[in-house]
């Protein structure tokens, strides 16, 4: 059984025959927060209450994640995406802009593809889908045998022993200096202890990571990128996913924002709440519009 610990109620709604929970706080105009693998919606600490101040909060646990349902099936991006549109609906909100992180910057990426007139903004926080380069942990959760090791590497034991396993874990791509980065990677990555969220993890791991890196990329949606405002926001010191991928959209979509946090690492809104509040709301609050492509437009071209 996860441990909940936020300081919010959660509602819940069943999708599908399975039972999706979230924060749904705030009166003012919508935002989605979307987190990434092995997250909740507390990855989101702190910027739920900033935001909840002006904005009508929505975050999530996807599900296989936080106290989510865990079922068997379907974790791919556009499974995640599709779960996205139908909390929309039974919230009756027509379109809203998305913040994702991690996985959930993939997520909200492929909901742009598949449902762009349900997505007004787009903010990109340390995403997946930008490149090949990832941590070895992510892409040991590839191989055969991963559902073994994971218990153990989640264990108490390698997270509170000696400095060698601490410089081994820099290696595998885990923070290993204090901060809020290293404190929610492994407050979530504990997870994997529970049966159901390591099968979750290795599901959604597997369908964008292969032993040589991301296996999916949003290369070939990024015209998409232009009929929409974007923002990207990456940690200089990120050790899952590197913030030199920020420079793949920066090249090929040069109208998106890009904020580097030089000190910050997988996790800039909790890195570096104050700044990272700022900046997102200096861009949901912008007035530049963009128009946005009909679903006809958009159509997948495959």
């Amino acid at each position: 059984m996860i441990n909940h610990t936020s300081p919010y109620e959660l509602e819940s709604v069943e999708l599908h025959m399975d039972i999706l929970r979230y924060v749904d706080v705030g009166d003012g105009p919508p935002v989605v927060l979307v987190h990434g693998l092995l997250g909740s919606h507390e990855s989101w600490a702190g910027q739920i209450e900033r935001l909840s101040a002006k904005y009508r909060v929505i975050a999530p646990d996807l599900f296989g994640h936080g106290i989510s349902d865990k079922p068997s099936g379907d974790y791919s991006l556009s499974s995640h995406s599709a779960t996205i549109r139908d909390l929309l609906d039974h919230l009756d909100i027509a379109s809203t802009p998305m913040v994702g992180h991690s996985l959930g910057g993939g997520i909200v990426m492929q909901a742009v593809y598949l449902f762009p007139e349900r997505v007004e903004r787009l903010a990109l926080v340390s995403s997946g889908g930008l490149g090949r380069e990832v941590s070895l942990l992510l892409k040991a959760a590839t191989l055969p045998g991963s559902e073994l090791v994971l218990p153990l590497l989640a264990s108490d034991w390698v997270r509170k022993n000696t400095e060698t396993a601490i410089g081994q874990l820099g290696k595998w791509g885990l923070p290993v200096r204090p901060g809020k980065s290293m404190e929610e990677t492994w407050r979530s990555f504990k997870t994997v202890a529970d049966k159901g969220s390591r099968e979750a993890f290795l599901a959604s791991t597997r369908a964008v990571v292969g032993p040589r890196g991301q296996t999916v990329s949003a290369k070939q949606h990024f015209e998409k990128f232009d009929t929409i405002p974007s923002l990207l926001v990456w940690g200089g010191k990120d050790r899952m996913i590197p913030a030199s991928h920020a420079d793949n959209i920066r090249r090929e979509v040069p109208n998106s924002r890009v904020e580097i946090f030089p000190s910050a690492g997988h996790f800039p809104q909790l890195d570096e709440p104050d700044l990272f509040f700022r900046i997102l709301d200096e861009f949901l609050q912008s007035s530049a519009v963009i128009d946005k492509p009909t679903r006809a437009a958009a159509s997948d071209p495959t």
